[in-house]
C-alpha cells in the first residue's frame, strides 16, 4: 500500500530571509511522499524568487495581502494530500518530524490532531535577549500547541472548519480550541521535532500590549469551549 501524501503548507509574508531554510527542512524529511505549498500573503520582498528557485519541488501560490488566516486557507485549497501539516516560514522541522507523527497515526488508538514538543532559538542579533532567558522556561522544551508542529488529516478541516472565522493574529489557537470543543482527540508527542525561531519581527515577542489585546479573544474562546463541555 502506498504511503499517504502529506501536504506541507508554508504561509508566508515577506519571509525572504528565512523561507529557504524552512523549505530545506521539509525536503530533508525522512517521510515521503510530500507536497510543499508556499502560500504567499502578498509579500513585497524576494519571497517569490526564493520559493520559485526550488523549481517543481515547491508549489508557489500568491494572493493580495489579506492576513495569515487567509494564507493558510489558500494553502488548504491547493492541498492534495490526505494529511496536512503547516510550517511557519521562519521555523524549522527536524528530519524525522513527519515520520514520527505518521507512526503515531498508524497506531490503533485514534487521534485527530498530532503536535510535538519544540524548542525556541534566537537570531544572532537577539543574543542579549537569549542570554536573559537562558535559565527561564522560554529556553526549555515547549509542549504548547503550535501550528508548526501540527499534523492532521485533511478531513479534519471538513469537520471543524478552516481559519476564516479565527481571531486574526491568534487564529491558530482559536481553531485549536474550536476543534477541541467539538471533540477532537489531541495528542502532543514527547519528541522535540521543531525549532521555533525568534527574530525581530516575531509575533510571539512583540510586547505586552499586543499580547494583552489578544488575551480577551482567547479567553472568550476558552469560556465558550468550557461551556460546550458543560463546565462553565
Amino acid at each position: 500500500m502506498d504511503a499517504p501524501l502529506i501536504s506541507c503548507i508554508v504561509p508566508v509574508y515577506n519571509g525572504e530571509r528565512y523561507i529557504g531554510e524552512a523549505l530545506h527542512s521539509i525536503l530533508e524529511q525522512t517521510y515521503h511522499p510530500t507536497e510543499i505549498i508556499v502560500a504567499d500573503d502578498g509579500s513585497t520582498d524576494g519571497t517569490a524568487k526564493v520559493a520559485e528557485a526550488f523549481g517543481n519541488r515547491v508549489k508557489y501560490v500568491h494572493q493580495t495581502n489579506q492576513g495569515y488566516p487567509e494564507a493558510k486557507n489558500l494553502g488548504l485549497n491547493e492541498a492534495r494530500g490526505e494529511f496536512i501539516a503547516f510550517l511557519d516560514a521562519d521555523d524549522l522541522w527536524h528530519p524525522v518530524k513527519l515520520e514520527r507523527q505518521m507512526a503515531r497515526f498508524a497506531e490503533p488508538a485514534p487521534i485527530d490532531l498530532c503536535f510535538t514538543r519544540f524548542k525556541n532559538f534566537w537570531m544572532p542579533e537577539l543574543a542579549e535577549e537569549e542570554r536573559f532567558y537562558q535559565r527561564q522556561p522560554l529556553c526549555q522544551p515547549q509542549s504548547a500547541w503550535s501550528i508548526s508542529t501540527l499534523l492532521t488529516r485533511r478531513a479534519v478541516f471538513d469537520r471543524f472548519g478552516d481559519f476564516h472565522d479565527g481571531t486574526r493574529g491568534i487564529e491558530n489557537m482559536t481553531w485549536f480550541l474550536r476543534a477541541a470543543g467539538q471533540g477532537a482527540v489531541i495528542e502532543v508527542l514527547s519528541d522535540i521535532l521543531m525549532d521555533r525561531r525568534f527574530n525581530v519581527e516575531s509575533f510571539t515577542r512583540r510586547g505586552k500590549a499586543v499580547l494583552f489585546d489578544n488575551f480577551l479573544p482567547i479567553l472568550k474562546e476558552w469560556k465558550d469551549y468550557q461551556r460546550r463541555k458543560g463546565n462553565g
